[in-house]
C-alpha cells in the first residue's frame, strides 16, 4: 500500500507567502531607518540656535556611510554570513533584529540627548583629515550618530541576508522571483515613507521624532520575526524528514569552507556582486542626497522636497513585483538586469545637465523607479541559480558585504565633492551626478559581460523560475 507523503507547509501558498509577508515586514521597518535621516539632512546642518545641529556636508557624508563601517571593516557581514550558514534564519534573524534596536537606540540618544548642549570634541586624526578639518577634533554627537548606525548597519544588512535565504527556503520552485520583488517592493515602501515623513516629523516637533519612529518600528520588527521563528520550525521538521527519507545524511547538507572556495571560483558570483556593487553604489547614496538635490538644484520647497525622491521607491512597489512574475514565468533575467542598469545610467546621466524644472525631476524619478524595479527583481532570484544552497548565505554575506564597501565610500566622497564645490550657499551638482554617471556606465559593462558569460555557462539566468508541473 502506498504511503501518502506528508504536504509541506511552503507547498501551500497561503503558509509560504504568511512566511514571505512575516519576514518582509521585518525587513521594511528596518528600510525605514536606513532612509530616515536622508530627507533632514537640510534641517541638521541648520545652526543650533535655528533648531539645527550645525553639522556640515561632510559630516552628514561620514554620518551616512557609517552604516557600513563594521561590516566592512570588521567583516561583520562575512562573519553574519557563515553564522547564517552554521546556525540557521532563526537564530541569524533574531541577532539581527537585536542588533537593530540597539543601533537605533544609540542613534536617537545622539540626536535627542547630545543637543543643543554645547558641543565636544574627540581628537580622531584620520577622520578629521577626511572631513576636511584643519584639526582633528570631530562633534562627539557626530560619532555617536555615527556608531549607532553603524551597529544598526551590521543587524540591518544580516537580516538582509537572511531574509534573502529565507525566501530561497520557502519557493525554490515556486514564484521565487515574485516573492523577491514583493519582498524589495515592501522594503521601498519603508524607504519612501522615510523619505516623505521624516523631513515633516522634523519639522513639526523635533530632529530625533522620525529616529523615534524608527526605533519603534525595528522593535515591533523583533516581535514580528519570532512569529516566524514559530513557523519555521515546524517546516524545518519536515525538510529533515525528508532527507532521511531520501537518504541524504546531515553531513551532506552542511556549509563546509571547501563550499566557499567553490563559490570564490566562480566567475558568475563574481560578476553579479560586482554589478550588485555598482548599482546599489550609484542608487542608494543618490537618494541620500537627493532631496537637498531637490531643494537647491530645482527649488522645490523643503517642506515637501522629500516626496519627489520618494517617487522612487514608491513606484518599485509595482514594478518590482510585475518584473518578477515575468521572470518567473518567462526568464530572461539576464536581459532584465541589462535593461535597468541602462535606463539607471541614462536617467542620472540626465540630472547632470543644466535642467531645472522640477517637472522634469519627477519624471526623471518615476523612470528612476522603473530601473529601481529591473534590476533587484532579476538579480537576487539569480544567485540560487549560481550557488547552491547550504552556501547561500555565505555567498549573499560576500555580496552584501562588497556592497557595502561602496555605500562606505561613495556617500563620503559625494559628501566632500558637494562641500568643495559650495559656493555662498548654493551647491554645483554637477559633479557629484558625473560620479554616479560614471558608476552607471560600469554597471552597464558588468550586466553586459554577466549576459555573455550566462550563454557559455548556462547558468539559468535567462530561463524561467517557476518548475513545470
Amino acid at each position: 500500500m502506498a504511503i501518502l507523503r506528508q504536504k509541506k507547509l511552503n507547498e501551500s501558498a497561503t503558509m509560504r507567502w504568511t512566511a514571505l509577508f512575516i519576514v518582509a515586514v521585518t525587513m521594511m521597518l528596518g528600510y525605514f531607518v536606513a532612509k530616515e535621516m536622508s530627507s533632514i539632512e537640510d534641517l541638521l546642518e541648520l545652526p543650533v540656535a535655528q533648531g539645527g545641529l550645525g553639522w556640515t556636508s561632510s559630516e552628514y557624508g561620514f554620518f551616512a556611510g557609517s552604516r557600513s563601517f563594521f561590516n566592512v571593516f570588521l567583516f561583520m557581514l562575512f562573519i553574519g554570513g557563515i553564522i547564517l550558514d552554521k546556525m540557521g534564519v532563526r537564530f541569524t534573524g533574531l541577532l539581527a533584529c537585536a542588533l537593530m534596536v540597539v543601533g537605533v537606540s544609540i542613534n536617537y540618544y545622539a540626536i535627542e540627548a547630545m543637543s543643543p548642549r554645547p558641543t565636544t570634541f574627540v581628537n580622531l586624526p584620520l577622520i578629521g583629515s577626511y572631513l576636511g578639518l584643519n584639526h582633528a577634533w570631530i562633534k562627539d554627537q557626530v560619532l555617536t550618530a555615527a556608531f549607532g548606525f553603524a551597529v544598526f548597519g551590521v543587524g540591518y544588512e544580516m537580516c538582509g541576508i537572511t531574509v534573502s535565504k529565507v525566501m530561497v527556503k520557502w519557493f525554490t520552485g515556486f514564484e521565487m522571483a515574485l516573492a523577491m520583488g514583493i519582498q524589495v517592493a515592501m522594503a521601498r515602501f519603508g524607504t519612501g515613507a522615510a523619505l516623505l515623513c521624516s523631513h515633516p516629523l522634523a519639522q513639526r516637533f523635533h530632529l530625533s521624532t522620525p529616529v523615534f519612529f524608527g526605533l519603534v518600528f525595528v522593535s515591533i520588527g523583533l516581535v514580528v520575526y519570532i512569529i516566524y521563528c514559530v513557523m519555521d520550525v515546524k517546516f524545518d521538521r519536515q525538510l529533515a524528514a525528508d532527507k532521511i527519507d531520501a537518504n541524504v545524511t546531515p553531513e551532506e547538507e552542511k556549509f563546509h569552507f571547501s563550499d566557499l572556495v567553490v563559490t570564490l571560483k566562480n566567475p558568475g558570483f563574481w560578476l553579479i556582486t560586482l554589478l550588485c556593487l555598482l548599482y546599489y553604489s550609484a542608487l542608494y547614496p543618490f537618494l541620500d542626497f537627493a532631496t537637498k538635490i531637490m531643494i537647491y538644484k530645482y527649488g522645490v520647497d523643503p517642506s515637501w522636497a522629500g516626496a519627489i525622491p520618494s517617487i522612487l521607491p514608491f513606484s518599485t512597489i509595482v514594478f518590482t513585483p510585475l518584473f518578477g512574475a515575468l521572470y518567473d514565468r518567462k526568464g530572461k533575467g539576464a536581459s532584465l538586469m541589462i535593461l535597468g542598469t541602462v535606463t539607471m545610467t541614462m536617467v542620472i546621466f540626465v540630472f547632470t545637465l543644466p535642467i531645472t524644472s522640477s517637472t522634469v525631476a519627477i519624471v526623471l524619478m518615476v523612470i528612476l523607479g522603473i530601473a529601481f524595479s529591473l534590476l533587484p527583481s532579476a538579480m537576487w532570484p539569480s544567485v540560487p541559480k549560481i550557488i547552491p544552497m547550504k552556501g547561500l548565505g555565505t555567498a549573499y554575506s560576500i555580496i552584501f558585504y562588497i556592497q557595502n564597501i561602496g555605500l562606505i565610500l561613495v556617500p563620503m566622497l559625494v559628501g566632500r565633492v558637494n562641500q568643495d564645490h559650495t559656493v555662498g550657499g548654493q551647491v554645483d551638482f554637477t559633479p557629484s551626478m558625473w560620479i554616479f554617471t560614471t558608476i552607471g556606465i560600469a554597471a552597464v559593462v558588468v550586466s553586459i559581460l554577466l549576459y555573455l558569460l550566462d550563454k557559455k555557462r548556462h547558468y539559468g539566468l535567462q530561463e524561467a523560475n517557476m518548475q513545470k508541473k
